[in-house]
């Protein structure tokens, strides 16, 4: 199957830390830019971090506020996301996605409408932050 799957969520106390993992099946992931998006009930969806295809680029949405590090282990064909310092309102289920061919990091974390731009969607998975 072509697929990606998150793990790594579940719940933390707040100024915890959390590494998400989005692995890729059926395909080569390296190939691709990837981001994570998180949506809370009541909030709009938000490009958290997104990673270009190189490692060329990188990008961070101002609400993670440098506490968030997107990298690959491209021999593991997987994308993580180290959350650390984790606020309460960090609390979403977080997605990642894959694009290829995507031009720039920026433009790839702000596609939070239009959800057929990216090639490839995970189902998701909860982060909650609480005390």
């Amino acid at each position: 199957q072509l697929q990606l799957v998150e793990s790594g969520g579940g719940l933390v106390q707040p100024g915890g830390s959390l590494r998400l993992s989005c692995a890729a099946s059926g395909f080569t992931l390296r190939y691709y830019a990837v981001g994570w998006f998180r949506q809370a009930p009541g909030r709009e969806r938000e490009g958290v971090s997104c990673i270009s295809s190189s490692h060329d680029s990188l990008y961070y949405a101002d609400s993670v506020e440098g506490r968030f590090t997107i990298s690959r282990d491209n021999a593991l064909n997987t994308v993580y996301l180290q959350m650390n310092s984790l606020k309460p309102e960090d609390t979403a289920v977080y997605y990642c996605a894959a694009a290829f061919g995507m031009p720039t990091v920026q433009a790839m974390c702000a596609m939070t409408r239009i959800l057929s731009n990216m090639d490839y969607w995970g189902k998701g998975i909860l982060v909650t932050v609480s005390s």
